[in-house]
């Protein structure tokens, strides 16, 4: 029996995709084998079909780090409290259970240094599994292990988020908007800012304290102390990089906190003078474990929530899905179907 994949061919664009025929993998000792039933996009997926993110890639890569489907079979003698026919899904670091990160977690990184999500079947430890509850779909479930685990682990775990506090957001991507929606769960005041008005008309119906538009003013971090009554945010959740993060520390109130997790954009190095004067504390994050995720997926549950899925693509059209992503119009994840899900 076989089933289809995507892989990243060439790695030179989305275009460089390639569809073929997947034959069952085959399990070794602890791992389960997973029929994919819908997977999601990150950013750092067109950066690794395009050869730029870090080394280029197996041409047989199958990529995309998030998603969720039902357990078809385990390894003989694997020790697991899930079933057959569970629906699951899992960290990308497959092996950063609980406690701090190690980087070694990048070896074992699905849709980078191992096959992800965007084919028939998955193989994965069962240990990383999460089982999942009938109230998220498919799509809503997958939109959950890179992004939403990252914005969980910024807002709490580095973050300690507490009522009434300012969290700053960068852009509407993913991760900005789980943080919006779990600042929000918090008890804390989400600041959006974005340089497309309609993304930040729809970011204030989701419950967004301040929007500001960078179109309006460049000088957004000005805004952010207007907003904050001069103080600054306490928390920044910086999704883009050298090119807005002497913003954000100028943004930052005192003993304020910024998870500094993409670097997408800008390659000056900023003045950090403004660390050690309002001793702020900055920190780099990698996404977030499998308790992280499972706190993140608990807490959604537990308040009748949803990710925010912007648009769902079938299978066959997963290129056009890169492209979506690459244009920067969405709010929130895109999700692609898995294959049975277009029959």
């Amino acid at each position: 029996m076989t089933g289809q994949c995507w892989t990243i061919g060439a790695a030179n664009g989305p275009e460089s995709l390639v569809l073929g025929d997947q034959p069952i993998p085959m399990l070794q000792p602890g791992e389960a084998l997973i029929a994919v039933r819908a997977a999601a996009l990150n950013n750092r997926d067109l950066r690794i079909v395009s050869s730029r993110y870090h080394a280029r890639r197996p041409a047989d890569r199958i990529p995309l780090s998030d998603g969720c489907g039902t357990i078809a079979a385990f390894a003989t003698g694997t020790a697991t409290d899930l079933s057959i026919g569970d629906r699951v899904t899992a960290p990308h670091f497959v092996n950063w259970r609980e406690g701090p990160f190690s980087p070694d977690h990048f070896s074992h990184d699905s849709g980078v240094s191992r096959n992800g999500w965007l084919a028939h079947w998955i193989v994965l430890p069962a240990a990383s599994l999460i089982k999942l509850p009938d109230a998220l779909s498919d799509g809503d479930a997958a939109a959950f292990p890179a992004a939403g685990a990252t914005a969980w682990n910024g807002l709490h775990d580095f973050g300690g988020v507490a009522t009434g506090e300012h969290v700053l957001l960068l852009g509407t991507g993913g991760v900005s908007i789980f943080g919006l929606q779990i600042a929000l769960m918090a008890g804390a005041k989400p600041i959006i800012v974005s340089s497309r008005r309609e993304k930040l008309l729809r970011a204030k119906a989701l419950g967004a304290a301040v929007t500001i538009c960078t179109a309006d003013r460049p000088d957004w971090e000005a805004e952010v102390l207007a907003a904050t009554g001069g103080a600054g945010a306490d928390i920044v959740l910086e999704t883009i990089g050298y090119a807005t993060l002497q913003r954000s520390v100028n943004a930052t109130a005192a003993n304020g906190r910024i998870a500094l997790i993409g670097m997408l954009g800008g390659d000056a190095v900023p003045g950090l003078d403004g660390l050690i004067a309002r001793n702020i504390t900055l920190k780099g994050l990698a996404s977030g474990s499998r308790h992280m995720l499972a706190a993140t997926i608990d807490a959604f549950v537990a308040q009748g929530l949803h990710p925010v899925v912007d648009a769902a693509f079938g299978f066959a059209d997963a290129p056009a899905a890169y492209a979506a992503l690459a244009a920067g119009r969405q709010l929130g994840k895109i999700v692609v179907k898995g294959p049975g899900a277009d029959d």
